[in-house]
């Protein structure tokens, strides 16, 4: 049965001092992940906000448990990437 998995990404830049600084980390990552997973990823949440961001991962897999294997690599793929910029990470599922 397909799935529709959602990788929600809460950041927060202590470091940014402007929103060029957030943009260039939300990018990388966003670039990152688009590139190296084949997700859709959008940011959907603290958009005026210099130091904070939300982001939103989406994949569709034939199965749950294909879209869970690309979704816990691309978590791990932004930790990795973000450091303590990570604050939280949660997966959610529509189908």
């Amino acid at each position: 049965m397909p799935a529709v998995g959602v990788l929600t990404l809460e950041l927060e830049f202590a470091a940014a001092h402007s929103l060029k600084d957030k943009r260039h980390w939300v990018r990388g990552l966003k670039d990152r992940l688009r590139a190296g997973f084949n997700l859709s990823v959008a940011e959907v949440d603290d958009h005026h906000l210099w130091n904070r961001a939300v982001v939103a991962a989406v994949t569709v897999s034939g199965s749950r448990e294909n879209a869970a294997k690309v979704l816990d690599a691309a978590e791990r793929a932004a930790a990795a990437f973000l450091g303590p910029a990570l604050l939280s990470a949660s997966v959610d599922w529509l189908a």
